[in-house]
């Protein structure tokens, strides 16, 4: 038998039991399999319905988002929902400003070819069609209250962590949505007032597909190309 290993010697580390609830394995296959199942129909949506969503479901799912793993556990996010029309507007202006900018002068041939078969463009109506915009922050450190700074560890890694998690829960619960970084996004802090200490990460429109929705007939890599097992 394995000994149970020392907890570390510090007053700080205060575990509790593990809330974990062993499954029978024909149960673990079918969640896996109705999971699978589910997130192949998940697809980036650039045509969004002005219908109104549920406020609480989108609630939920940033709960979700806010359970995911980080380092040291500093959870080094900022959600900032937007519904306001105006504040929409002001953003899919500055975004399609820098998005123009990129197509047609930035932006290398090799990267416009990549994107030739998505049928994107500098014209971004999900931004002021789409109930929700979410603009998720990456906060770089924290400040604590006398004004000391704290911080963070691996916080690229730890926002690309919640925003899967965000993502999957949006669409386990019906909504579609577009992960959108229009480059720059420096712009973002300005229009929506935030701190120097948090940095525009990712942009999410969020709500029902439009009733005329179409997406690029794309397949994606098998699982043999993307897995390694040793």
């Amino acid at each position: 038998m394995t000994a149970a290993p020392t907890p570390p010697d510090d007053p700080r580390y205060r575990p509790v039991p593990l809330d974990f609830v062993r499954l029978p394995e024909d149960e673990m296959r079918r969640r896996a399999d109705d999971l699978l199942a589910d997130m192949r129909r998940r697809r980036s949506v650039r045509r969004f319905s002005t219908e109104p969503v549920p406020r609480d479901l989108v609630a939920t799912a940033l709960e979700v988002a806010g359970t995911a793993p980080s380092g040291a556990h500093k959870q080094p996010w900022r959600f900032v929902v937007v519904t306001d029309a105006e504040l929409k507007a002001r953003i899919r202006a500055a975004a399609e400003e820098e998005e123009r900018d990129f197509y047609r002068a930035r932006a290398p041939q090799h990267w416009l070819d990549a994107l030739a078969p998505l049928g994107t463009d500098e014209v971004k109506t999900h931004l002021t069609d789409a109930p929700y915009v979410i603009v998720m922050f990456k906060v770089r450190h924290g400040v604590q209250p006398d004004g000391a700074i704290e911080k963070h560890y691996y916080a690229t890694e730890s926002c690309g962590i919640a925003a899967g998690f965000l993502i999957a829960a949006l669409h386990r619960v019906g909504l579609a949505t577009l992960p959108h970084t229009p480059s720059p996004m420096a712009f973002l802090s300005e229009v929506l007032g935030r701190p120097a200490e948090e940095q525009p990460f990712l942009v999410l429109p969020v709500g029902y597909p439009a009733p005329d929705a179409e997406v690029p007939d794309l397949g994606r890599k098998p699982l043999d190309d993307i897995v390694v097992w040793h």
